[in-house]
């Protein structure tokens, strides 16, 4: 069938003039960040039993019979245990159960008389995946969750500047900054679980968005030397439009796939699915909005490009 894959009706070639709206989304983005950044502080994030301290376990009723969620929530709420979180799995005869443990109390103790509470209240109940972390270490997961993103962004800055120019280097690195700050704000907004599941989702945004900036960017270098005398935003938009194609087809893939995860995942993949599909969004729309104008507006020397310079044949370039 001549129009089987759908795939093909995305264009191959436009002529489209991102650097046009640059402004625009600059101030768009700006208020997006200052935004999210707020948010971290009000309402705050929903940290998880990773990074608060807490224990989990999963509960199944077995026989298929119906697991009461209220039921299981009222009898561990009874024990002042903090804040408690019952989630229903998939079917109905099993649930997730989060809860804080107090301080100064044994942890296996409490998890012990949870336990008993439940089976009390609903009948006899199996548990498994039973995982208790501390107050201590969740301050020490969260500190190396922070830093491990703080790395990440580094040593991408010092990969773009040994491939390509500085400028290059602070417009990924700006890139990269826009869409974790914005990552945290639909974290926030959409009041997901930030555990080590998200950290890893975050890191993955990262190298997404990386790889997508590196594609322009090595186009935008490749146009640099072939065109010298052609102005550095007609270059730039001339780089975008040639990526555009295989950035929307990756992009699209990508979230197709994440879909069906967050989907039929359950609920431990649901967050993560969630956060990476927004990273995904937010990395493609940095590489064109974010990276590409902070090279536009820093400038870069046509001199250090030695290949010859080509005739100009784009009617783009008669722009002024």
């Amino acid at each position: 069938m001549s129009w089987w894959p759908l795939i093909k009706i995305v264009p191959t070639k436009t002529n489209l003039q991102f650097v046009k709206f640059a402004r625009f989304f600059a101030v768009l983005s700006v208020v997006l960040c200052l935004g999210s950044i707020v948010s971290l502080f009000y309402p705050g994030m929903n940290l998880g039993i990773d990074f608060r301290g807490g224990a989990a376990m999963e509960l199944t009723r077995g026989g298929g019979q119906t697991l009461d969620l209220e039921q299981v929530r009222g009898a561990v709420e009874g024990l002042s245990v903090g804040d408690v979180q019952v989630q229903g799995i998939d079917d109905d005869s099993s649930a997730i159960l989060r809860f804080q443990v107090p301080e100064g109390q044994a942890q296996s103790a409490v998890v012990q008389e949870v336990q008993t509470a439940i089976t009390q209240a609903v009948g006899p109940v199996t548990y498994s995946g039973v995982s208790v972390v501390g107050s201590k270490v969740s301050g020490e997961l969260f500190t190396s969750g922070l830093m491990a993103l703080g790395a990440a962004i580094v040593l991408m800055f010092a990969y773009i500047w040994f491939r390509f120019e500085p400028q290059f280097g602070f417009g990924a690195v700006a890139g990269l900054i826009h869409d974790v700050i914005l990552v945290f704000g639909l974290i926030v907004l959409f009041r997901l679980e930030f555990n080590l599941n998200m950290v890893a989702a975050i890191l993955t945004v990262i190298g997404y968005s990386m790889n997508d900036t590196v594609v322009v960017f090595d186009r935008l270098r490749e146009n640099l030397r072939k065109y010298k005398t052609m102005p550095l935003r007609d270059v730039i938009d001339l780089s975008i439009n040639e990526t555009l194609s295989r950035t929307i087809i990756t992009g699209i893939t990508a979230i197709m796939v994440l879909g069906a995860l967050a989907l039929f995942g359950g609920v431990a993949l649901f967050g993560f699915s969630v956060a990476l599909m927004c990273g995904i969004i937010i990395g493609t729309y940095s590489s064109v909005y974010v990276g590409a104008p902070i090279i536009l507006l820093w400038g870069v020397k046509r001199g250090e490009f030695a290949e010859d310079a080509k005739p100009i044949k784009l009617g783009m370039a008669s722009r002024p």
